[in-house]
Parts: C-alpha cells; sequence; structure tokens
C-alpha cells in the first residue's frame, strides 16, 4: 500500500478516536511509516505493554490500557495470518496513543488517588483476594474511582476515595486474622488430630502460644500492619513445622535408634554424594554436617567469583571496543583529509557503512537466534514446556510446571524442569526475561490475577536464587485468565490455560 493511502487510513482513525474517547482520553495518533519492520515493530510494543502493566496502567487507566492491549493482540494475529502492513501499523500506532494518554492518566491517578492505590497494595499483600466476592466489590469500588480519572471526573474520584479506603483497608484487616491466622488454627488442629500431643508436645504448646499472642496483638494493634503480618508469617510458619515435625515423629515411631542413624546418614550421605564432597560416612554426624556445608559455601563463594570474573571481563572487552572504534574513527577522519574528501562525502560514506554494518548484525543475530531455538527446543519433553519463536523472542510455555492449588510455593517436583528453563536463559547469555503466570477462569478475576502475579514473582525469585540472571533482567507479571489458549469449558482445556511462560528477549551482543 502507498504511503498517501496509509495517511489516509491513519487519518480516518485519527478521527474515530477522538470521536470515541472523552475529554482525558484523547490522542493523538503518529503515523508509522510503511517501511517499518512490523514484526519489530510489534515486538516493541508488547515490550510496551509489559512495561505500563508494571506500572499498573491496567488498573490506574483500565479503559484505555484495554484498549491497547486489544489493538496489540490484534496486530499479533494480523501478522499470524499475514494481513498487509498498513493495517497492521495501524493497530500499532493506535495503541502507542492509548498507552501514552493511560500513562498521563495514571499520573494524575497517582496524585489524585494515593490513599486508595495504598490501601489497594495493602489488601492484596495481606491476601485479601482470597475471599473472592468480596474483594471483587472492593476492586471494582477501586476501578471506578481510575474511571472517573479516565473520564475527567477528578471530583467524583476524590469524593469516594475514602470509602473504597475503607473497604479495602477493612478487606487487608479480615485478610491477615482470618485467612492467615485461620489457616495457622486449621494446622495447628491438623496436627492435634493426628497426634501432635504425644508426638511434638513442646512444639504444640509453643506454637498455640504464638497463635494466641498474635491474635491479641492483631486486635490491639490494628494500624501496625507491618508487625502483624510478620509475626502471623512467623506464625503459620511454626504451625506447618509442628505439622511436619509430627508427621515425621511418627514414622520413627517404630524404627530402632541404628535404624534412624542410618536413615539420617543416608540423607547426609546423598546430599555429600550430590555435592561431590568427600564421603565422611565414618566421622561423627556433626562433622559430615560441617563437611557439607564447607561445601556448599566453597560452591557458592566459586560462583560469586566467576560471576564477579564474567562480569569484569565483560566491562573491559566493552571498553576495548569503545577504544577501538574511536580509533578507527579518528583514522578514517584523518584518511579522508590525507585524501583530501570532503565531510559530506564522508558522512555518507560512514552512514552507509553504519547501515549495512547493521544489517549484517541483525542478519547474524537472526542466524545465531534460530541456531539457539532449534537447541532449545530440545532441552523439553512435550509435557514439560513447548517452545516456540515470537517475533526476535524465545516463548518456553511451561505446561509441566505444578503448584499447590490456590498457592505460589514452588515445590521440588519442578526443580528439574526449571533447571532446563535456568539452562536456556543461561543459552542466551544474559538476556532479558519475561515471566508470565496465567490460570483458567475459574474464581473472580481479581483473584486469578493476584495468584498468577504471586506464581510469576516465584518463579522469578528461584532464577534469581540460583544466580540464573539479576534481579533487574527478570520481570514477572500476573494476566489471570485474560489470555486463555483454550476453552475454559472444559477441564483439558482449563488445564492448559493455567501454566508459566518465560518469554526470552537477547541483547545483541551478549548471545553466547
Amino acid at each position: 500500500m502507498r504511503r498517501p493511502a496509509l495517511t489516509m487510513i491513519l487519518m480516518y482513525f485519527m478521527f474515530v478516536f477522538s470521536l470515541t474517547s472523552c475529554a482525558v482520553q484523547q490522542a493523538t495518533v503518529e503515523p508509522i511509516d510503511v517501511t517499518g519492520n512490523p514484526g519489530e515493530l510489534v515486538s516493541q510494543l508488547d515490550s510496551q505493554i509489559i512495561a505500563g502493566r508494571q506500572n499498573q496502567l491496567n488498573v490506574l487507566s483500565p479503559t484505555l490500557f484495554a484498549k491497547a492491549e486489544e489493538n496489540l493482540q490484534a496486530a499479533k494475529q494480523g501478522l499470524k495470518r499475514g494481513d498487509e502492513i498498513a493495517g497492521i501499523l495501524e493497530r500499532v500506532a493506535m495503541a502507542r496513543a492509548q498507552l501514552k494518554s493511560a500513562t498521563e492518566n495514571t499520573k494524575v491517578a497517582r496524585t489524585v488517588l494515593p490513599a486508595a492505590i495504598k490501601a489497594r497494595e495493602d489488601a492484596r499483600t495481606a491476601g485479601a483476594t482470597i475471599f473472592e466476592t468480596d474483594y471483587a466489590k472492593a476492586e471494582e469500588g477501586f476501578l471506578d474511582l481510575t474511571r472517573a480519572i479516565e473520564n475527567d471526573n477528578l471530583k467524583s474520584a476524590q469524593r469516594n476515595q475514602d470509602r473504597v479506603v475503607e473497604n479495602l483497608r477493612s478487606m487487608e484487616l479480615r485478610a491477615i486474622k482470618e485467612k492467615t491466622l485461620g489457616e495457622v488454627r486449621d494446622t495447628i488442629a491438623l496436627a492435634t488430630q493426628e497426634g501432635a500431643k504425644k508426638l511434638a508436645p513442646e512444639l504444640l504448646a509453643a506454637s498455640t502460644k504464638e497463635l494466641q499472642a498474635v491474635d491479641t496483638f492483631i486486635s490491639n494493634n490494628p494500624y501496625e500492619k507491618e508487625a502483624m503480618l510478620k509475626k502471623a508469617g512467623a506464625a503459620l510458619f511454626n504451625a506447618q513445622r509442628l505439622l511436619a515435625i509430627s508427621r515425621q515423629s511418627a514414622k520413627l515411631q517404630g524404627i530402632s535408634p541404628e535404624g534412624i542413624a542410618l536413615w539420617v546418614e543416608g540423607m547426609l550421605g546423598q546430599v555429600t554424594s550430590r555435592l561431590g564432597a568427600p564421603d565422611m560416612r565414618n566421622q561423627s554426624f556433626s562433622t559430615q554436617i560441617a563437611n557439607i556445608v564447607g561445601t556448599v559455601d566453597a560452591l557458592q563463594s566459586d560462583r560469586k567469583f566467576i560471576g564477579e570474573q564474567v562480569r569484569t571481563d565483560q566491562s573491559k572487552m566493552e571498553s576495548l571496543q569503545s577504544n577501538y572504534e574511536t580509533q578507527i574513527a579518528e583514522l578514517n577522519t584523518k584518511i579522508a583529509a590525507l585524501e583530501g574528501t570532503s565531510k559530506e562525502k564522508l558522512a555518507t560514506e560512514a552512514r552507509l557503512a553504519a547501515e549495512k554494518q547493521a544489517v549484517e548484525q541483525r542478519l547474524a543475530a537472526e542466524r545465531k537466534f534460530n541456531q539457539l531455538y532449534n537447541e532449545v527446543q530440545n532441552y523439553f519433553a512435550s509435557d514439560e514446556a513447548e517452545v516456540y519463536k515470537q517475533g526476535n523472542q524465545l516463548v518456553i510455555r511451561m505446561s509441566g510446571i505444578k503448584f499447590p492449588v490456590g498457592k505460589a510455593i514452588i515445590m521440588p517436583e519442578n526443580y528439574a524442569l526449571l533447571s532446563k528453563v535456568q539452562q536456556a536463559v543461561r543459552t542466551f547469555g544474559d538476556p532479558n526475561v519475561v515471566v508470565e503466570g496465567h490460570t483458567d477462569s475459574t474464581g473472580t478475576a481479581a483473584t486469578n490475577e493476584h495468584l498468577s502475579q504471586q506464581r510469576a514473582e516465584a518463579v522469578k525469585e528461584y532464577l534469581v536464587a540460583n544466580q540464573t540472571l539479576p534481579a533487574e533482567h527478570i520481570t514477572a507479571l500476573g494476566f489471570g485468565s485474560i489470555r486463555p489458549l483454550a476453552s475454559n469449558a472444559t477441564p483439558e482445556g482449563r488445564a492448559i490455560n493455567r501454566r508459566i511462560d518465560v518469554i526470552i528477549s537477547p541483547i545483541t551482543g551478549n548471545v553466547k
């Protein structure tokens, strides 16, 4: 399609957009040159949408952000179908304009609604999304405030903020008192039912006393949020510890002292073997433990040293490259002067050389990416993950990762799969990674979004803890159920929709 035709289409979209948008939502759609690479532009837009969600545009300017996401998905579908470039670029241009306006709305919301934003964050941190219906009402009240800002109705947002804050504050305290302490009570009750009075009496007494103390503290200090959350979390940890100790004590009741000693020795020996440490089963248990701890400390120190060395070497290489480029540029300038080459001709030659180099680098990067893509595909079994390309990104769709129902805990059975993900990430050197959490549609949208965010954060924390990448290179986002891959009407479809996607974006020059 020729450029005049594209301009006419964009002018039409600008006109429609101005008619359908309210005062704050109006945006100027900036045309995109038809010669632009649609795949790269859609990939850039995808990154901008991710950044927008990180900046909470989806809740602080929900209407415009939703429209931007719709245009992104339409552009992606257009690419997949092979639609005309002009139509794809129109969608990208519209989404950019909507994101720009949403960003401005978000700035206003943060200024006008600081108390409501803080109350919402506190309620979600406390786990209030577990109260699905009631929290959904509180969330809708919050979204009414941000929609009012989108509609340029600041007075309405300010007038209703106190009511929304009160509702969210109530949800937060309820979550701390009922959800967390309720789980503590249930865990202690289960341990008692399974014989904790006989199997772990001291731990049972301590856990019960701690529960009563935390309950009293919350009632007497309703505004000491940090302290109550910390105390409630500690009480839950110790109640779970009580249950684990009780169950283990029950298993050991029928075992002889020698059998118990051999069992402990077996565990220590297994860890020692996996670490490659010396076999010290002929020594005391304390010596064996010291052997394990010392080996782990040495491995951690070695890993840290290697990481620092790699960063130092990379910094030196970048410095050398910069110096060489400067020297080459200076030499080219001197040669041009000696040969009587004009500045204009030199600039043209430099521009053409740079363009040629950029094309060559892009082609080389694409070839390398395809090579690594084929390599990473072989890492995963079909029931673990699907690996595919998305523009200049690689996506690992982890269907094989499993979480406890309603929780975001990384269980040991997931370690092998996550180890393969680590290997895949490291294959690309030092890339940027986005971890996306997705759920099925069971439950409320707010609950699903929060749970998917927690699960994405758990995967990110695992990757960071295992030194896969620095934390600043990994983004965790929860999408809830808004991006299904299959129908949620069947158990099979819901299972497909419950997933973690790891999106790897290589950085040119950092790919191994």
